[in-house]
């Protein structure tokens, strides 16, 4: 009963005094270990001949099958197709950069998760990702890019949203000055 008692302790210590701070910023730091560098060389991948030039790749990238349909010229594809490229192009540089630093770090780990998600959907129905590399939960194989790999991305992402970004962090720091709410 004693060594039941004494790894109680030991482990309502490390939930006490590490739980709050240690945890969230330890999700960040996986995060910029893992996801940063990915997600900015792909959004540089996306950029023509100036910071607010997309190259047509860009557009293959997002919308595959509609630059199939009008023979790879964006010029053909509507305002609509411009702006979720633009927009695409420019949350792969924000929501990770605002995670690292840790400001709205909960609205940029949401952001990510429909990031990840809306990524995922037209891996599989644009660019046509099927079988082993879709995967499947339950299957004894743990390396497919969606089922596995990137449905870790998004637990990774929804525990920082719900713990937020922890001390070290921009957020704590306007929480401090009263900009930010306490909880936020």
């Amino acid at each position: 009963m004693s060594l039941v008692r004494f790894v109680n302790c030991v482990f309502a210590w490390i939930d006490e005094n590490l739980s709050d701070w240690f945890l969230p910023s330890l999700a960040r730091l996986y995060f910029a270990g893992i996801l940063l560098i990915y997600y900015l060389n792909s959004a540089l991948t996306k950029f023509g001949d100036g910071l607010f030039s997309l190259s047509a790749g860009a557009y293959v990238q997002i919308f595959p099958k509609a630059m199939e349909r009008v023979g790879y010229n964006e010029s053909e594809l509507s305002f609509f197709h411009d702006l979720v490229v633009f927009l695409g192009t420019y949350a792969e540089i924000i929501l990770p950069l605002l995670i690292i630093i840790g400001l709205l770090t909960k609205l940029a780990a949401v952001g990510m998760i429909g990031f990840v998600i809306v990524q995922s959907v037209v891996d599989i129905t644009g660019h046509g990702l099927s079988g082993k590399s879709v995967g499947a939960w339950f299957d004894g194989a743990p390396d497919s890019i969606i089922f596995d790999q990137r449905a870790l991305w998004i637990f990774l992402l929804v525990f920082i949203f719900l713990k937020g970004a922890g001390p070290i962090s921009v957020d704590k720091l306007l929480m401090k000055r009263n900009i930010l709410p306490s909880k936020f």
